[in-house]
């Protein structure tokens, strides 16, 4: 079950040594490929990252909360084209959230990454920093990474107790709603 697979799901950020298999990778790129975008304009580019050498590189892309990536087998950067569409930063989430689950599905571990709007050092964003890393346009943005692999730590879901269902309204905001409705 779908609810299932979202009530086991957490973030990963310490993976095994072993390698994605290349059949789940495809799956992962399928997948991404395959996420709903506004008006269908696709405006999303994915780089699929698994040379070692090239991990410890990106994993260095931001001041803090990147360095985990150099452990990662797999890290998918996820950018855009934004002259394709004024919501390429909503169609890289979607796509970003797609790959998590897909991930999850395989029996993947993975964690967002943050790359818009944050800082490699004081002189460099960490966009620009993966632009010139991997040779992309200089007009593409990058929304993210994602570290991906086989999980080396485990976590329990998040308690449904602590599920913030007081932030959800039945039809007016301050109209709670209530599961028995």
């Amino acid at each position: 079950m779908f609810l299932e697979l979202l009530r086991q799901r957490r973030s990963i950020r310490k993976f095994q040594p072993t390698p994605v298999p290349p059949e789940k990778t495809a799956q992962l790129v399928e997948a991404m490929l395959r996420s709903p975008s506004s008006r269908g304009f696709d405006p999303w580019h994915f780089v699929v990252v698994d040379d070692p050498a090239l991990l410890k590189e990106v994993a260095a892309a931001k001041e803090h909360g990147s360095a985990f990536l150099a452990e990662a087998p797999l890290v998918i950067v996820v950018c855009a084209d934004p002259s394709l569409s004024d919501v390429w930063v909503e169609d890289c989430s979607i796509a970003s959230v797609i790959l998590h689950l897909t991930a999850a599905s395989l029996g993947l571990g993975s964690c967002w990454v943050q790359i818009r709007q944050r800082r490699h050092d004081a002189a460099l964003s960490a966009n620009d920093y993966l632009v010139q890393l991997l040779g992309l346009p200089a007009t593409f943005q990058v929304e993210a990474m994602v570290g991906i692999g086989y999980p080396a730590e485990e976590k329990a879901p998040h308690p449904r107790q602590n599920l913030h269902f007081d932030r959800v309204a039945l039809n007016h905001h301050g109209r709670p709603w209530s599961e028995k409705e």
